[in-house]
C-alpha cells in the first residue's frame, strides 16, 4: 500500500505569507483610490490658463480641479517614479534584514559623475572644451548619449552599492553603520567635486530626445522606466533562485547558511542592485531636468525606506514585494500632494510621513505575530 507523503508544515505558513502580502498590496490600491477620490471631491477648483482649440495659439482662463487635472497627475506619478525605482532596490536589502541609508547620496553622486561624463562627451562631439559644452541638438548622437548616461549612472551606483555590501560582509558590521558612513562620504565627495554648482549643458539627445521626450503633451519616460523596473523586480523576487535566497536569508540566516545558500555573495549582490537602481533613478532625474545638483537626493533615504515599509516590507527581513514598494512610493507622493491641494502647511508633511511609517511598522508587527509559524 502506498505510503502517504509527509506533510510539509512550512507550506501553510508560506501560503499565509503570500496572502498577507496580497492583502497588503490590495489594501494599498484601495487606499490610493480612496485618497484620489477624496482629493478630487475636496480639492478646490482653481483658475488656470489653457490653450484655446481655435488653432490661433491663444489662451483662455478655465476652472480646473486642483487634483484631477493632467498636469497635477503627471507631476504626481513622475515624482513617485524616482522614489519607486530606488524603493524596489531597497526592498531587496530589507528582505535580508538590512537597510541602506546611503541611497540619497548614491543618487546625487551618480547623477554628478554621469552629468560630468555626458558633458565631456558633448564637448567632444561639439569640438569645444568641456567647460564650454552646452546643450545642443546637434551634438552627441542619441544612442551614445542614452547608453552613456544610463550606463555611467547605473555603474557608479552599482559600485557604491557593492562597496556597501563588501564592507558589511567583510567587517561583519550592521548595515546601518556602514551605509550611514557611506552616506556622509559620498555627500562630501559631491560637494568637493563641484561645491554648490550644478552641472548643466547635458546633450539634448539625452534630455529632450529621451527622458524628457514629449508624447501627447506629457513626458512619460520616467513612468515607463518605473513600470519596467517593477516588472523586473517582481520577476526576480518571485521566480528566480536569487529572489528565493533573499527571502530565505531574511527569514532565517543561520538556516540559510546550513542549507548551502551563499549568504555573503547574495548580500553583496543585493546592495549592488540597490545602488544600481539608485543610479538609474539618478539618470532619470538627470535626463528629465537636464542638470545635476549637489543638493539632489537629500532626504530621499527616508522616502525610499518609507515606501518599502508602507508597501509591506518587514524591517526584520523575509517579507516584501516590488509592487508593494511602488505602491508605497505612490502613497507617499499622494500625501505630499494632498498637503498642497488642501492648503495644509507643508511643515506638517514630515509629521504625517513619520506617523505613516510608525503605523506601517506597527501593522507589520501585528501581522507577524498573527501569522502561523512553521515547524
Amino acid at each position: 500500500m502506498a505510503q502517504p507523503r509527509p506533510r510539509n508544515d512550512a507550506r501553510p505558513a508560506a501560503s499565509t505569507a503570500r496572502r498577507v502580502l496580497f492583502a497588503q498590496e490590495s489594501g494599498l490600491i484601495i487606499v490610493i483610490l480612496v485618497a484620489m477620490l477624496g482629493l478630487t471631491v475636496f480639492g478646490a477648483r482653481n483658475p488656470t490658463r489653457q490653450r484655446t482649440a481655435d488653432g490661433q495659439g491663444g489662451w483662455s482662463i478655465v476652472e480646473v480641479n486642483r487634483f484631477l487635472n493632467k498636469e497635477n497627475l503627471v507631476l504626481l506619478v513622475k515624482d513617485a517614479s524616482f522614489i519607486a525605482v530606488m524603493a524596489v532596490g531597497m526592498t531587496a536589502v530589507i528582505l535580508l534584514g538590512g537597510i541602506d541609508l546611503s541611497v540619497g547620496s548614491i543618487y546625487a553622486f551618480s547623477a554628478m559623475l554621469g552629468a560630468l561624463m555626458l558633458r565631456a562627451i558633448q564637448a567632444h562631439y561639439l569640438g569645444v572644451p568641456a567647460d564650454d559644452a552646452v546643450s545642443s541638438a546637434g551634438g552627441t548622437p542619441w544612442l551614445v548619449a542614452v547608453v552613456a548616461g544610463i550606463g555611467a549612472c547605473a555603474l557608479v551606483g552599482a559600485l557604491c552599492g557593492s562597496a556597501n555590501g563588501l564592507l558589511v560582509v567583510g567587517l561583519g558590521v550592521h548595515p546601518f553603520i556602514i551605509t550611514l558612513g557611506m552616506m556622509a562620504v559620498l555627500r562630501g565627495l559631491v560637494f568637493v567635486m563641484r561645491g554648490a554648482t550644478p552641472v548643466m549643458g547635458q546633450p539634448e539627445a539625452f534630455v529632450k530626445g529621451f527622458f524628457s521626450a514629449d508624447l501627447m503633451g506629457v513626458r512619460p519616460v520616467p513612468v515607463i522606466v518605473m513600470v519596467l523596473v517593477t516588472a523586473a523586480g517582481w520577476f526576480i523576487l518571485a521566480h528566480t533562485v536569487f529572489g528565493r535566497r533573499l527571502y530565505a536569508i531574511g527569514g532565517n540566516e543561520t538556516a540559510a547558511r546550513y542549507a548551502g545558500v551563499p549568504v555573503n555573495r547574495v548580500k553583496v549582490i543585493a546592495f549592488a542592485l540597490c545602488g544600481m537602481l539608485a543610479g538609474l533613478s539618478a539618470a532619470m532625474s538627470l535626463g528629465y531636468f537636464g542638470s545635476a545638483s549637489p543638493e539632489a537626493g537629500k532626504g530621499y533615504e527616508l522616502d525610499v525606506i518609507a515606501a518599502a515599509v508602507i508597501g509591506g516590507a518587514s524591517l526584520s527581513g523575509g517579507r516584501g514585494t516590488a509592487l508593494g514598494a511602488v505602491l508605497g512610493a505612490i502613497v507617499i507622493q499622494l500625501i505630499r500632494n494632498a498637503m498642497l491641494i488642501l492648503d495644509i502647511d507643508t511643515n506638517y508633511t514630515e509629521i504625517v510621513m513619520g506617523t505613516a511609517i510608525v503605523a506601517a511598522v506597527v501593522l507589520d508587527q501585528v501581522k507577524t505575530r498573527l501569522m502561523p509559524r512553521s515547524t
